[in-house]
Parts: C-alpha cells; structure tokens; sequence
C-alpha cells in the first residue's frame, strides 16, 4: 500500500496593481518551494468578476488563497474585501493582505472583516513565507485525498 497523497496545487489570487510588487510576490512563492497555480489581477473591478466568475472569468478557478493590496484602482481592497466577506459562497476563502498602508484604520478595518493576515510593505519575506505554509497546511487538511486503495 502506497502511502503518496493525491492533491493539486494550491490556486492562488494576487490582487496588486504594482508590477514589481507581484515579481516580487510571485518569486517569494516559487522560491518557498509552495507549489502553486497563480493568477494576477490588476484592480479591485476586476478582482471581484474573477471571484464571481463574471465574463471573461466565467471558467475562473475558486482560489484557495487570496493575497490582497488594500489600495486598488476603480474598487479599493477593503471594498473587494467587503464583498468577498459578505458573499457566503466566498466568504470563507483565506485572504492575506499586502499593503503599504500604515493607516490604522484600514488594519482594524481589515480585522473586522476578519483577514487571515495583515503583512506591510515591503513585506517581510520570511513572514510571508511562514503565513502562506500555515495556510497551505490549514488547506491541505482539507483538500488532500488518501490515495485510492489497491
């Protein structure tokens, strides 16, 4: 009897309007070692078409990871965020936010819309990593399957 597990790599959203702010997002995911399948949206409008599956993003993988700028263009982070909490369907996808905000409020904002992490920029690459493992181990609890029986 084989002990392997059968899975798929974890989706992952990056909702961030700064292009080197996503390299450097997506290079701190690839050399962590997480294996992922990872999608970059540019604004807030767009985000919430691809988590509704709306025209274009009609065929749109669920995320199992949403990584969050708070400061978007056309609809805010916390605007994203807002909806996204108040969806049932989506609502219980893990979001982290990245943000060069130091305003207070958007990070009491941020807890009370219950976000899984709050990560200023420049983010810790370290810190990033060690969250995005915890979640990885929370989702891989959930969605791993044994492998099938000889």
């Amino acid at each position: 009897m084989s002990n392997q597990i059968v899975g798929r790599p974890m989706e992952i959203l990056l909702v961030e309007d700064g292009l080197m702010d996503a390299r450097v997002t997506i290079e701190a995911l690839r050399s962590g070692g997480i294996q992922h399948r990872l999608t970059l949206i540019r604004d807030g409008e767009e985000a919430l078409s691809f988590l509704h599956q709306i025209g274009r993003f009609a065929r749109a993988p669920r995320p199992d990871l949403i990584l969050l700028d708070l400061m978007l263009p056309k609809k805010s982070g916390v605007e994203v965020l807002t909806q996204l909490r108040g969806d049932a369907n989506l609502r219980s996808i893990p979001v982290v936010v990245l943000t060069a905000s130091d305003a207070e409020e958007d990070k009491t904002r941020c807890e009370e819309l219950q976000v899984d992490s709050y990560i200023p920029k420049p983010v810790n690459l370290e810190k990033f990593l060690e969250v995005v493992r915890q979640l990885k181990r929370f989702w891989l609890d959930d969605v791993i399957l044994p492998a099938p029986l000889p």
